[in-house]
């Protein structure tokens, strides 16, 4: 057995345990719990401390690293997104389904629609939040400038967040996100790219190819996205990640106009 499979099983058995028990996790917290008691007997003797009770404590025991953590995916295609739509300047913005933050974010430059298939309970000027179903959005044939779907349409169809199965969920997504967009508008797509597969039920993995397939009705602009070990690139061929495992792929889709 190679060392890439045996990578694959220990990660694919991580997994598993990991929506149960955290192994890594534990073991991480068992390292740190000395320092933890150290620090609070310290603090505890320091000038003008405040009562420390144990009645009282929120240990926090996985902070304490050489780097802040973060996830290049969710980190680099907001900051990807957010730069040319604030370029572009729409009247309206629609995002289906991205992470929350990244409406709030794009909220005090341009008005967003928020659409998710768990409506968020949010209230803020310049943002208005619905619930819909991204395989069948509310709203009318050619009617957004401007949409984004960021890290969204690898989930549809494999049941996670309570929505009916389909094999096709992120193709019938493409295409209806298609649909709605108006001519000249502007799509932000973006999913894992990569080894094609299905990771039941997390997300699927397509090739940058297929993504160009599911959207044939519209004109690819530009392709961007975040390499397996975390590089971004902006501007590239789609062939840049064959071979990667689990990369970002970046799409800048333009509808033309009939």
């Amino acid at each position: 057995m190679t060392r890439r499979h045996k990578s694959r099983r220990l990660l694919w058995a991580y997994r598993w345990a990991g929506q149960f028990f955290d192994p890594l996790k534990a073991a991480r917290s068992l390292r740190w719990l000395p320092q933890f008691l150290w620090d609070w007997r310290r603090y505890s003797r320091l000038p003008q401390a405040e009562p420390v009770r144990l009645a009282d404590s929120y240990p926090q025991l996985h902070d304490r690293t050489g780097a802040t953590p973060f996830d290049p995916h969710y980190f680099y295609v907001n900051g990807w997104a957010m730069r040319r739509i604030v370029a572009s300047r729409p009247g309206r913005h629609l995002d289906v389904g991205s992470h929350n933050l990244f409406a709030n974010l794009v909220r005090p430059v341009v008005p967003v629609t928020f659409l998710d298939y768990r409506p968020l309970n949010a209230k803020l000027a310049g943002l208005s939040c619905v619930g819909g179903s991204i395989l069948e959005l509310p709203f009318a044939d050619n009617s957004a400038e401007s949409l984004s779907c960021l890290h969204v349409a690898e989930h549809i169809g494999l049941g996670r967040y309570g929505d009916p199965l389909d094999p096709e969920g992120t193709k019938k997504a493409a295409r209806e996100l298609g649909r709605v967009l108006a001519g000249d508008g502007r799509l932000y797509f973006a999913l894992p790219v990569g080894r094609p597969r299905v990771c039941f039920n997390a997300h699927r993995v397509h090739s940058p190819e297929a993504i160009r397939e599911f959207c044939c009705d519209l004109e690819l602009v530009e392709f961007s996205g975040v390499h397996d070990d975390g590089r971004f690139v902006e501007k590239i061929e789609l062939t840049e990640f064959k071979g990667s495992d689990y990369a970002c792929g970046m799409f800048l889709f333009r509808k033309r106009r009939t």
